[in-house]
């Protein structure tokens, strides 16, 4: 593993040049632009599809039949752009997770990300029979090897099947956290140590099903050195979400990119999301007010998450992230991951990837 070359990754018969993954960002900020730029850099793009639906005219009307229209077009587009990886981050905690499900499987995606809670049965409308013999590769996201363990053993007993593989998200992530606060500087919980925990769980289950599950890393992935120092330790890819902001290719508003060239370490603070989860996001104005208790009124037009009590919810954060998208920051804010601070430019996926590389091989080297 020592190579100063970035090594491939293999999810099945899925292979990618470089072990690299965008994350998916949802409320429109990755869509078909980014995520075929770097599916064409040899990365994998993913798209993010909660709320994606705002891409429609009906959104507000028709919340559930807007989102699945968009993420149909949303694939074809990406797929019409590039010849390389395409996936789809889907949150199994949305009231749409299995339109999404069924959306992504029939319109090819090669890979579907499912975060945002454990997925513990198979989509309705997607038999497992149609999940084993479907190109398409399933990977949950969990942020520690109890859920890894959950997730594995609840497929392994109940389909006698297994996921494609693994992706594990640390506390530095941008967005919604699987941590609760008093987690996310306690040093037991860094990506480091709970890397090592999942490896050593998805182990038994590569041995009982004869499978190879790659383990890929997420949460504070941002320089080529970060990379490498992940795969030394044993992961097989590594997420990346935060560093696809400030690129011209991300689908975000161009204000939406300031803000995180803009800010500074400091701006990065940990909320309580309406949803009932601790998130990072860059400080404004609109978060101060939040936090002063200034409730901002909305309609909620269809319950998009299972767990947002809309009712007494300060804001709505599916509006929030959309203006914030548009570049209405004023009335929303931008999720952002740890090293947010660390982007001092706007510049394409291809020079993101060489300078990811370049970055690499000096490690490597070093």
């Amino acid at each position: 593993m020592n190579s100063s070359k970035m090594p491939k990754l293999k999810i099945g018969a899925l292979e990618t040049k470089i072990p690299i993954i965008q994350g998916g960002m949802s409320v429109g900020i990755s869509l078909s632009g980014l995520a075929s730029a770097v599916a064409s850099e040899g990365g994998i793009g993913v798209i993010g599809s909660a709320g994606i639906g705002m891409l429609e005219s009906d959104f507000s009307k028709n919340f559930s039949g807007a989102n699945i229209r968009a993420l149909g077009k949303e694939i074809r587009k990406a797929k019409e752009m590039t010849d390389g990886i395409i996936g789809v981050n889907i949150m199994v905690a949305s009231s749409d997770y299995d339109d999404l499900m069924l959306v992504a499987m029939d319109e090819g995606a090669d890979i579907v990300f499912l975060g945002a809670g454990l997925p513990l049965r198979t989509p309705k409308k997607i038999p497992m029979e149609r999940l084993k013999k479907i190109s398409t590769k399933v990977v949950p996201i969990v942020s520690s090897a109890r859920a890894a363990k959950i997730v594995f053993n609840y497929w392994a007993k109940a389909y006698e099947h297994i996921p494609d593989a693994v992706v594990v998200e640390g506390p530095l992530a941008g967005g919604h956290l699987g941590f609760k606060r008093e987690q996310i500087d306690n040093p037991d919980y860094t990506l480091e140590r709970i890397l090592t925990e999942v490896i050593s769980v998805i182990e038994l289950f590569e041995s009982q099903f004869d499978k190879d599950i790659p383990v890929i890393v997420a949460g504070g992935i941002y320089t080529g050195a970060d990379i490498y120092k992940f795969l030394q330790l044993g992961a097989q890819g590594v997420q990346m979400a935060t560093r696809f902001v400030a690129t011209h290719e991300c689908d975000a508003s161009i204000k939406f990119k300031e803000a995180y060239v803009n800010c500074k370490k400091d701006d990065l603070v940990i909320i309580d999301s309406p949803v009932g989860l601790p998130g990072r996001a860059i400080r404004n104005q609109f978060l101060e007010d939040v936090s002063d208790g200034i409730k901002k009124p909305f309609m909620c037009p269809w319950k998009c998450l299972k767990t947002c009590d809309y009712e007494k919810a300060p804001y709505c954060i599916a509006l929030a992230l959309t203006n914030a998208k548009k570049g209405r920051l004023g009335k929303g804010f931008a999720f952002a991951g740890a090293n947010a601070y660390l982007a001092d430019e706007i510049v394409s996926v291809k020079e993101l990837m060489e300078t990811l590389l370049e970055e690499y091989e000096e490690a490597a080297r070093e």
